[in-house]
């Protein structure tokens, strides 16, 4: 089976020199794709040139909604550069987070709108981060899809039904991170069971939040094959299925390039 971790956060500042091994368990794991998120221009340049060396990996671009107020002033240009230069096939993550107080609320708001025009310029995908904030999250990307078109991942989805159908009807693809594994997330694995097929990921946020039975352990992309069986299961369908869907679905959004 062939699996495609969506969201990871792959780079030499995170994993250091174990990086070489962490790439190696994926690919052994049946991991042939992977998303390789930006949160700050240094990263976003590292998982750029990580693409570029290794064959299945894509590069996405971006400034974290978190980080927004402690930004370097060249930052922004240096995420445009890289963009333009085409060395990456999405941008983000952005997006709102009303959770943390690290960055004002106006700030965070300017730059989701500076990465969604951006997005739109090019004809990216846009991933998106959004915590406590879902209802501004989806006015904001209703607003800008009124303008053109935009490509939305909803990376880390946590939120209602009511919430999923309404991101799907704005062609939105959620991704479903560990979190849908815990045993206190019932609700949430009934809200992905719900997705339609050709509008599911899978991620691993990695090197956060891993799944069961791996809670509390540095989390990597190999480990995305416990998320997928454990969605394959709330949706009634095989694993082979699943994987099958959710790699097609990620290779149409980051590998049309």
């Amino acid at each position: 089976m062939e699996y495609f971790d969506s969201h990871c956060h792959l780079d030499p500042m995170r994993y250091g020199d174990d990086l070489p091994e962490v790439i190696a368990r994926a690919r052994a794991a049946g991991v042939v794709g992977m998303t390789l998120i930006g949160t700050r221009a240094s990263d976003s340049e590292a998982a750029a040139e990580l693409a570029a060396r290794e064959s299945g990996l894509a590069a996405a671009a971006g400034i974290h909604p978190n980080d927004v107020a402690g930004i370097e002033p060249d930052e922004w240009d240096r995420i445009t550069r890289l963009v333009v230069s085409g060395r990456v096939a999405a941008i983000g993550e952005t997006g709102l987070d009303w959770y943390r107080d690290s960055a004002p609320r106006d700030l965070q708001r300017e730059f989701f709108d500076r990465h969604i025009r951006l997005a739109q310029s090019l004809g990216l995908p846009l991933v998106v981060h959004t915590r406590d904030s879902i209802r501004d999250t989806l006015d904001t990307l209703r607003e800008a899809i009124a303008r053109g078109p935009l490509s939305v991942v909803l990376h880390a989805f946590t939120g209602t039904q009511a919430e999923a159908e309404e991101a799907v009807s704005l062609g939105c693809c959620l991704g479903f991170a560990g979190m849908v594994t815990f045993r206190s997330a019932a609700a949430l694995r009934e809200v992905a069971a719900a997705v339609p097929a050709d509008r599911l990921l899978i991620e691993t946020d990695s090197p956060f939040l891993s799944p069961e039975p791996l809670r509390g352990r540095r989390n990597e992309p190999s480990h995305v094959v416990h998320t997928a069986r454990c969605l394959a299961i709330a949706r009634g369908v095989s694993l082979e299925r699943l994987a099958a869907e959710t790699t097609a679905n990620a290779k149409r959004v980051f590998l049309r390039r």
